[in-house]
């Protein structure tokens, strides 16, 4: 709804306003501190002209409203927060009475390049948390075991048959010093009755003076949620999405007459 607001009143004349009045404390407080010689003052031009009106609109006020609840809002997002993006932290677990199995996801890591372009320097991977029973439906994640699954041991375990059986063994000093202090096997095998299969992971640190086993059975059903989820993430452990999502239909034929690797190289330009 629109509103007009008139700004200034039309021009004053003696016959519309009375001195006397204006003299009167009980009508005009204000003008009551006046002395004589201030109420004499005041001169009138009846000839002079009436301001201009302005056109006032509501209607802007509620917009305007809006928009700085929308900025508020916007300021609080969590994308917003210190100019950075969103993070997200995701993760499954499983939960049995000797152990419970956690799986988190964790990206891969890009390293600028001159051009201003992006290169993969360490693919992503999943690691894998066993954390022995403290009690009943207790898990004493202190002294919980950690294994990384690098994107070729996720498609091993993704490929994994009903019957079938995986060993891996990491040694997180592997051409170092400390190398062969720290062994880790993660074994899994199927179930007796082919209802799923054993995650059997075994860890000697004769650096901390620990050799603990952990092991919890994993059901069919649950194996299937893991080799789905290993199944989707796969690609963006290898960085594929940041290239797909860079890539546009209209700027293929630049970008790779750009790339000396590109264009010459390729098999069916020969």
């Amino acid at each position: 709804m629109l509103q007009l607001q008139l700004l200034s009143s039309p021009p004053l004349t003696p016959q519309t306003l009375n001195l006397n009045s204006i003299s009167n404390p009980k009508l005009f407080p204000s003008f009551s501190s006046l002395n004589s010689s201030q109420t004499r003052s005041f001169k009138f031009n009846p000839l002079s002209k009436p301001s201009k009106f302005s056109l006032k609109c509501r209607q802007s006020e509620y917009f305007d409203q809006k928009q700085r609840f929308n900025d508020s809002s916007s300021s609080t997002s969590p994308s917003s927060l210190a100019g950075l993006p969103a993070r997200f932290y995701v993760g499954h677990s499983i939960y049995k009475g000797k152990a419970a199995l956690t799986v988190e996801p964790r990206a891969p890591e890009f390293v600028p390049l001159d051009s201003g372009a992006f290169k993969i320097s360490r693919e992503g991977f999943v690691l894998l948390q066993f954390a022995p029973a403290a009690g009943v439906r207790q898990y004493d994640w202190s002294r919980k075991q950690v294994f990384s699954l690098s994107v070729t041991e996720i498609g091993t375990l993704i490929s994994l048959g009903l019957r079938e059986s995986c060993e891996f063994f990491h040694d997180p000093f592997k051409g170092k010093s400390d190398e062969g202090k720290v062994r880790k096997v993660l074994k899994v095998e199927p179930l007796p009755d082919g209802s799923g299969h054993f995650f059997n992971l075994g860890v000697q640190n004769k650096l901390l003076n620990v050799d603990e086993n952990v092991y919890i059975p994993i059901t069919r059903g649950e194996f299937t949620v893991l080799k789905s989820a290993f199944s989707f993430i796969l690609p963006y452990l290898l960085g594929w999405h940041a290239f797909a999502n860079s890539t546009k239909p209209d700027d293929t034929s630049r970008a790779n007459n750009a790339n000396p690797r590109y264009g010459g190289d390729y098999e069916w330009s020969r």
